[in-house]
């Protein structure tokens, strides 16, 4: 009798640790789905383009297709990676779209963007990783709208350094890598990504070209610690990086990582000090932040912050 009640409290204890808190009140997503979502939307379907808006299931997506930004994701929907935080599709890519630059741009320039956000899927099959099309990708935009500027939030390349300068002699305006997490976290988070590897091409990007500010990004919520928040700065820091943005993870599915904390307004504004103090010349820090989100304002902010002058 008392093996079987050990058992049972046993299993009672397991069932209450795959219960997960309730959202809080202060996650609240609205949903706005009037003529600027519904055009945004009849536009990437005419022209076969994807976007991490809806690949990643972004909880921002309604209010950024109402104000007409979007973040497009090239190399096709098919990631060679399957990150357990992750909500786009793994697999094997099976074809390489050449002409997706050109589309890219006409939407930018449909659009009429100030600043364009472009990533991609991870292309570990590509012998660039798709670096090539990053370069075409930033060109194609320049040329039909030179006033834009051009962030690129790119994969990690397998660590290949001539894949990034590629990238870097296109002269995006930002360079964007996440890093997602804490070091300790790392293995278990991302799939096959690695955290010194992460920071090693941050470090490369900017002595490449240094007058390019460099950019990543932490979630939260997965089972890190605060002290180690801290020293993620700091390794960003020592690197060099100069924008930092800082979310609340939620998970997308029941078969992904599950939310293991909330985390709540305030810290998240204690982070954001923590940031600045530690020298980033912009930290966007909230629940719902994501790497690309309300992208153009850090842009604008950091170039501020380092005396540079800005566009109206």
């Amino acid at each position: 009798m008392a093996l079987q009640l050990i058992s049972q409290e046993g299993r009672s204890c397991a069932l209450a640790k795959q219960i997960q808190e309730p959202k809080p009140d202060w996650i609240r997503i609205k949903l706005t789905t009037g003529d600027n979502y519904q055009d945004i939307k009849q536009m990437m379907r005419s022209k076969t383009l994807h976007t991490v808006c809806e690949e990643a299931r972004c909880p921002n997506i309604y209010e950024c297709w109402a104000n007409r930004t979007a973040t497009f994701m090239i190399l096709g929907d098919i990631c060679t990676r399957a990150c357990r935080f992750c909500a786009v599709n793994t697999g094997m890519p099976t074809e390489l779209d050449l002409q997706e630059p050109q589309r890219v741009a006409e939407a930018a320039e449909q659009m009429n963007l100030r600043h364009c956000v472009v990533t991609s899927v991870a292309r570990d099959d590509l012998k660039d990783g798709g670096a090539s099309i990053f370069a075409g990708t930033i060109k194609a935009i320049r040329e039909r709208l030179p006033f834009c500027s051009v962030e690129v939030l790119i994969p990690d390349f397998q660590g290949d350094e001539e894949a990034l300068r590629i990238v870097m002699d296109a002269k995006p305006d930002i360079l964007n890598h996440n890093i997602e997490t804490v070091e300790r976290l790392s293995d278990r988070v991302r799939a096959k990504a690695k955290y010194r590897r992460s920071l090693e091409l941050l470090r490369r990007a900017k002595e490449m070209r240094p007058e390019i500010p460099t950019k990543s990004s932490i979630m939260l919520g997965v089972g890190e610690e605060w002290d180690e928040i801290l020293q993620a700065m700091d390794d960003l820091r020592a690197v060099d990086c100069d924008i930092l943005t800082i979310g609340q993870y939620l998970q997308p599915t029941p078969q992904h990582l599950r939310v293991e904390k909330y985390y709540k307004p305030e810290q998240f504004a204690e982070l954001k000090e923590e940031g600045m103090k530690r020298g980033f010349s912009h930290v966007e820090s909230g629940p719902l932040v994501r790497s690309s989100y309300h992208a153009h304002e850090q842009v604008q902010s950091a170039k501020k912050q380092a005396g540079v002058p800005v566009l109206p």
